[in-house]
């Protein structure tokens, strides 16, 4: 017979069985205001199915298990044949393979494609975050496959396709592809063009051979590469794949898998290439330019990957507090419990609005909001992918001791929270990228010049909401003096970027937010009346209002 000691109460119940789609407000209303009416309904039902799944027991376990066995690396058969495989548990699989199917990579070619994409990206990675690295370099890879109509022809259809296959065979015979990417080097990180590795011409037209290597290299059991190396002509894109036409294995040989803080589900990698065959993708030189569409592509997977997490985060932090007793009462009724959350809440629904709003310039595809998307995005990948960390720590706190043992979730979603800000270039390098735009900076990677345009159409998006707030009002005016004020603007980079980050989403938020929310957002980060941790909102907002609106009902 069991001893029986005592008997467990003021648990919370787990997060399980929801709809993730449907119990986020911001995101199901965010999906409404750029989705054309002809298209809403279907777009909520494919939202709703995965919305469920991702919410559901079963997935919450995939990901559980995806990462209790992360992915093993075999760099050799029996016989000491290379063979540099990476062995994923069936997890991953089933993970990545309903991502594909939901259409996680499948934006550009379907109306409203951008939107509806970013809302399942949104909603899948709260499930399990890692299996968003190939979706989202799949996703990304469609741009620059277009700089070569032919090569776009041949690979579109299968990067797009809604079929996973896993295994190495020749793509031309599975239903559809999954992309990867190299860029990095062990010499120069970021600077790209400090690359080192070789292409020399063979005889097919645009093809040829590399020899080199690359630090990072994700998802390396993908049917293709987008590669950059050096060529006669300079920096140049190549197309690596995996398995050749022929059905022979190309040079590809895994050194090592990375050893990461987080995304242990995910396999990343150093590889070599030694007279590796690649396709060219678009002219010699013109590396940086053919990849720049898809590092944007990347950089706004990066905002809505960190917006993912803090929504999981904040959704389980109100759930605990809906359900846990202490000193009394419920710990959500309690006013600073409530306005740790408030705050925390504020951050999640700042973060989804302004992606959405990305990805809805994405599918509008003008010239104006193109302009608009070369400095929202740099500066959005600056400030959300910033602030993920510090909501996911406080989030996890609101749990207490319950919050710091793996099973409640939170230690997975902390150690994954860098990521984003890292990835397709950290801070600083987001930073240089917007002065780039605005004054032509010569430090930052690509060197294209001054874009007057960007800055006007930036302009003109946060000054819609002129007069509606009068501390957005005051934020616009000192962002404008901080623009004209060229002195040691490199080492004030950060700083500027930031206030453009809170700017926009202060101008998105008091358009489209309900008041009580626009208002805690103004008063604390454009206001000023705010301190330097969560839970210090002005005590005379509606914060209860705030809260339940983030709440995710079971």
């Amino acid at each position: 017979m069991a001893a029986t000691t005592h008997t467990v109460t003021n648990q919370a119940p787990p997060l399980v069985g929801y709809d993730v789609y449907t119990s986020d407000q911001a995101l199901t209303e965010g999906v409404e205001r750029h989705v054309a009416p002809e298209l809403l309904d279907e777009a909520r039902a494919e939202l709703t199915e995965l919305g469920t799944t991702a919410g559901s027991a079963q997935a919450q376990e995939w990901g559980v298990q995806a990462n209790e066995n992360p992915p093993k690396l075999r760099t050799h058969d029996r016989y000491g044949n290379r063979i540099d495989e990476v062995e994923f548990h069936p997890a991953w699989h089933r993970l990545l393979g309903h991502g594909v199917s939901a259409g996680l990579t499948n934006a550009w070619g379907r109306p409203a494609g951008h939107v509806r994409r970013a809302a399942g990206f949104l909603v899948w990675t709260q499930a399990e975050a890692g299996n968003g690295c190939p979706l989202s370099m799949t996703h990304a890879s469609v741009p620059a496959l277009r700089t070569d109509p032919a090569l776009a022809a041949e690979w579109e259809p299968r990067l797009t396709s809604q079929v996973y296959e896993e295994g190495l065979r020749p793509a031309s015979l599975k239903a559809g592809s999954l992309f990867g990417m190299g860029m990095t080097e062990k010499q120069g990180g970021s600077d790209v063009r400090a690359n080192t590795t070789r292409a020399e011409p063979v005889a097919g037209d645009g093809e040829y051979v590399l020899t080199g290597h690359k630090w990072f290299c994700s998802a390396p059991m993908s049917d293709g590469f987008l590669v950059l190396a050096q060529a006669a002509g300079g920096l140049t894109c190549f197309l690596v794949p995996r398995v050749l036409e022929d059905g022979t294995r190309n040079v590809f040989r895994i050194q090592r898998l990375k050893d990461k803080l987080g995304n242990k589900s995910n396999a990343s990698s150093e590889v070599e290439f030694d007279g590796t065959w690649a396709r060219r993708v678009g002219d010699e030189g013109r590396g940086v330019r053919t990849i720049i569409e898809m590092v944007a592509a990347t950089r706004l997977d990066c905002v809505v990957g960190s917006a993912a997490l803090m929504r999981q985060s904040v959704a389980q932090a109100i759930h605990h507090s809906a359900y846990r007793s202490a000193f009394g009462g419920l710990l959500i009724d309690k006013p600073l419990m409530r306005n740790v959350l408030a705050d925390l809440a504020l951050e999640s629904e700042a973060a989804t609005t302004l992606a959405l709003r990305l990805a809805a310039a994405y599918d509008a595809d003008t010239e104006e909001e193109r302009a608009f998307l070369r400095l929202a995005v740099p500066a959005a990948k600056y400030w959300v992918t910033k602030r993920c960390t510090p909501t996911v720590a406080e989030a996890l706190e609101c749990l207490g001791g319950n919050g710091y043992v793996e099973e409640s979730g939170l230690p997975r979603l902390l150690r994954e929270s860098p990521l984003n800000s890292i990835w397709e270039g950290s801070g600083n390098v987001q930073a240089l990228d917007v002065l780039r735009a605005l004054w032509g900076s010569p430090h930052a990677a690509g060197r294209r010049g001054r874009e007057p345009q960007a800055l006007n159409a930036f302009l003109q998006e946060v000054g819609t909401a002129r007069g509606a707030d009068h501390r957005l009002d005051g934020a616009i005016k000192d962002l404008l003096t901080e623009l004209a004020d060229l002195n040691g603007i490199e080492a004030r980079a950060r700083r500027l970027v930031e206030r453009m980050a809170l700017v926009l989403q202060g101008s998105l938020l008091v358009r489209w937010a309900p008041p009580e929310v626009a208002d805690a957002f103004c008063a604390s980060r454009l206001g000023g009346d705010w301190g330097a941790a969560f839970g210090t909102l002005p005590h005379t907002l509606d914060l209860a209002s705030v809260v339940d609106r983030a709440r995710a009902v079971v």
